[in-house]
């Protein structure tokens, strides 16, 4: 899968670029797949040593101190269970995964904006019911009419997806960078080759 269009719907804060921790609950599962749980490597140590985290892996790289040296940590594995979100927030980044950065009208990816299913100018709402995701073309096409009267339908309908919906989504589309450490707890219930 092409993954170039992605990062324009990521931040990605530049201290993540160097060295990040893989961030686990406490059943070793990602607190999120997308934007992957990932931890400045700063983090990761202040976590360790506050006895917050378990380190599972780590880089070769050393940080050290007058009386310290630590491999920098690349998996941690949380203590204490976070109990996930059951309500998923209704934001630009989740409705774009929600529609798997795809136009609901043509199926392009990329340069997307979102479009009222029902115009604002007749009465429709910002909710998860009725704002999809469109490609700047079909959302300029569509306009403040309806579906009917432009000629456009919808590929999927617009609804609220569930948490463990969306994070199903989410690793279908993994971030530019995979370190090796990483790979047997992102994927741990796929099925595996014989």
């Amino acid at each position: 899968m092409n993954g170039d269009f992605r990062t324009t719907f990521v931040r990605e804060p530049s201290n993540l670029r160097h060295h990040p921790a893989l961030v686990l609950n406490a059943d070793y599962r990602p607190l999120s797949y997308y934007p992957l749980s990932l931890w400045p490597w700063q983090e990761a140590i202040k976590a360790a040593w506050l006895d917050r985290v378990e380190i599972l892996a780590e880089y070769d790289q050393v940080v050290r101190s007058p009386t310290t040296s630590i491999r920098i940590p690349s998996v941690v594995v949380l203590k204490d269970f976070v109990k996930p979100q059951k309500r998923v927030a209704f934001t630009r980044f989740n409705l774009f995964l929600r529609d798997e950065f795809n136009c609901q009208y043509c199926g392009a990816h990329g340069d997307l904006t979102f479009d009222h299913v029902v115009p604002r100018a007749r009465g429709g709402i910002t909710s998860w019911n009725n704002v999809v995701a469109a490609c700047s073309s079909c959302n300029l096409r569509k306009g403040a009419q309806t579906l009917k009267n432009c000629g456009l339908t919808l590929r999927r309908p617009a609804r609220e997806p569930g948490a463990e919906e969306l994070k199903n989504i989410g690793r279908r589309f993994p971030p530019n960078h995979l370190h090796d450490t990483w790979r047997d707890f992102l994927y741990w219930d796929a099925e595996l080759e014989p």
